[in-house]
């Protein structure tokens, strides 16, 4: 079974999404930044990262530029679940290498299609 990294703050989001992925995936959640880096460091891989932009310690713009700039790491799918709509936030996100950006609030069969679009790959 595939893993998925979920780092996001709000408890909401994440029991969400732990709700509607769990059936088929194994989950994995962190609240923040410097922890999900942390959490991968220690030699842990899942095969996609979900990740807000807003949290605490190292926000989700930084921590994609770590990972895409990480030999380790680069190649792990990122998809970004925000609530900012900028479409400059947007870019800046894609251009430094998430696969996706997606808007809160979001349709869940949406999510799960790109999730599995970029997991097939």
């Amino acid at each position: 079974m595939k893993k998925i990294l979920i780092a996001d703050v709000k408890s909401s989001i994440t029991n969400l999404l732990i709700q509607f992925l769990s059936s088929r995936y194994i989950i994995e959640t962190k609240e923040d930044g410097f922890e999900t880096l942390t959490w991968l460091q220690m030699g842990n891989f899942p095969d996609l990262i979900i990740t807000d932009l807003q949290l605490p310690t190292l926000d989700g713009v930084e921590l994609i530029r770590r990972l895409k700039e990480s030999g380790y790491f680069r190649n792990i799918p990122i998809i970004v679940l925000s609530g900012n709509d900028n479409s400059t936030v947007r870019v800046q996100c894609l251009k430094l290498g998430a696969d996706d950006y997606i808007v809160k609030p979001f349709n869940p069969d949406d999510l799960i299609i790109r999730i599995e679009n970029i997991i097939l790959r």
